[in-house]
């Protein structure tokens, strides 16, 4: 019967051993499979915080970016309690913490920034913050106030982009004019209290994505980059003729006595020196009079000048145009340094001078900067004395020039600018009492008239012009040197044609038959 019990005994305690192994032996099996598991399958995904509330024991998650207007406000809404934040560059973002479980975001300035969040479990999420202006908003009033074309906005770090494309270079102005003042009207301080308005836009924080509200901007450091292109630019000639008549007259007449000493006699003189000690010297001579001139002179004078330059230009650009010569003056300047004075030579432009800047408007109108010029050199100067009594003279310009700025329609003429000018000049030179003397008095008068009067025109002609055919002619092809026979027998400047030059095809046409090309002049 004992042996019985303690059989009985020995079973159960096996039963027991058994009890308390098998759980064990489950327990490691699991653990092992867990690791092997673990060893096989890559890191987890990051998914939403509302699938693992509040196991993120000891993970720093990398949140999908935030995007904030600039000048707008969001508030962002906690999975769970946090301990503490962090703000990379509070310049351009300003968080505030509301509650354990609430953050106020405000977009202070233009750029990338980034946001650390410490939960109370021991997890760690990480934000970037990027606060842009709001192009769309932009884009939509550009539409409005420039339709019909094609103009798109987007941001690039801290600039606006306009890219696309206007029909003339009138819209690109408009529109850098209108980004402008869009990036002035939000360049302000901006208010940072912490308030809770009934129209801010909450956002949930979720490893899943983010939202963001737009609206307005402060575009605060903001630059504006012109990508628009212009879809088909125009090109412009303009015609300008600068004619000026001058017309001179002058009448003089008077009379010259000339006395001279005709033998021997005496002479009367007084040189004296009051300043010294030497005494005045007393002289005399006797003359006799040798002749009497009479001076009578009439000069009529016309000056005609007429310059017609021509330029091209693309609508917008600027097109200049000379034709003349360069000149060196002499310009005296110090030398701070050791105190001797030095020369300089600065270059001075002649001639007939234009520039203009052309925009081709809706409707054909064109928009005209222009300002032409003739200049010369005057047949008088500036005379100057130099070192060693050496008198010099500088030489000076007669200038004809005008700016303005008009609008004109295709092969229109404006005259700019004119000037009518008389001078009248008159000039009575007498001997004193006798020079008053009727009738004889003019034997001791000399008397001289000038009258100047000048007219003077500036007319500028627009037109819009397109490329010249492939033949075309040059001033050029109707010349033809001469042979020496013709030189110096009969002194020829120009020879005569060749005639033995074969005729032009009817599709090909010869050099110099094209008579007036296309832009709108005549070559003579």
């Amino acid at each position: 019967m004992n042996s019985h019990k303690a059989k009985q005994t020995r079973q159960c305690a096996c039963m027991l051993t058994l009890a308390l192994i098998l759980p064990m032996t489950a327990a490691w099996a699991a653990d092992d499979k867990f690791v092997i598991a673990a060893k096989a399958v890559p890191a987890k995904k990051a998914v939403p915080i509302q699938q693992q509330p509040l196991s993120m024991s000891e993970r720093s998650e990398v949140m999908p970016p935030l995007n904030v207007v600039i000048g707008k406000s969001i508030l962002i809404r906690l999975p769970a309690p946090i301990t503490r934040m962090s703000v990379g560059n509070p310049v351009v973002a300003d968080v505030n913490l509301l509650n354990s479980k609430e953050l106020y975001l405000l977009g202070k300035e233009i750029g990338s920034t980034n946001l650390i969040v410490w939960y109370k479990g021991g997890g760690t999420t990480v934000t970037d913050i990027n606060v842009n202006i709001d192009t769309a908003s932009l884009e939509s009033r550009l539409r409005e106030l420039i339709p019909g074309q094609n103009i798109r906005v987007s941001t690039a770090a801290d600039s606006i982009v306009l890219q696309g494309t206007v029909s003339d270079v009138f819209k690109v102005d408009q529109a850098m004019n209108i980004a402008e003042a869009y990036v002035r009207k939000f360049n302000r301080s901006l208010v940072t209290d912490v308030k809770m308005p009934g129209s801010e836009q909450a956002v949930n924080i979720s490893l899943a994505g983010a939202q963001s509200t737009g609206g307005r901007v402060q575009a605060a450091g903001a630059r504006i980059i012109n990508m628009l292109k212009v879809s088909d630019p125009q090109q412009v000639m303009l015609e300008v003729k600068v004619a000026e008549v001058s017309k001179s007259l002058l009448d003089k007449l008077g009379a010259e006595f000339n006395m001279s000493s005709a033998s021997g006699g005496w002479t009367a003189g007084i040189l004296s020196d009051f300043l010294t000690k030497s005494g005045g010297v007393l002289s005399g001579s006797r003359g006799a009079l040798k002749a009497l001139n009479i001076d009578a002179e009439k000069q009529d004078g016309v000056i005609k000048i007429l310059a017609e330059p021509n330029i091209m230009a693309i609508s917008g650009q600027t097109g200049k145009f000379l034709a003349g010569g360069r000149i060196f003056i002499p310009v005296a300047s110090s030398n701070t340094g050791f105190g001797v004075p030095t020369i300089t030579l600065e270059e001075k432009d002649f001639g007939v001078r234009l520039a203009f800047t052309p925009t081709v408007l809706e409707g054909g109108r064109i928009h005209l900067k222009v300002a032409p010029e003739v200049s010369e050199l005057s047949q008088t100067g500036n005379p100057f004395t130099t070192i060693g009594d050496v008198t010099a003279v500088l030489p000076s310009f007669t200038v004809r020039n005008a700016e303005t700025t008009v609008q004109l329609n295709d092969g229109q003429s404006f005259a700019i600018a004119g000037l009518i000018k008389n001078n009248v000049t008159e000039t009575v030179k007498r001997f004193p009492v006798l020079g008053e003397i009727p009738i004889l008095g003019a034997l001791f008068r000399s008397s001289e008239f000038q009258n100047d009067r000048t007219e003077l025109l500036f007319v500028v002609t627009p037109r819009l012009v397109k490329p010249l055919p492939p033949n075309y002619a040059l001033p050029t092809d109707h010349y033809h040197p001469p042979g020496r026979a013709e030189y110096f027998l009969g002194g020829a400047m120009e020879g005569s044609p060749n005639h033995d030059t074969p005729a032009a095809a009817p599709g090909n046409p010869a050099a110099g038959a094209v008579n007036q090309p296309a832009g709108g002049f005549e070559l003579r």
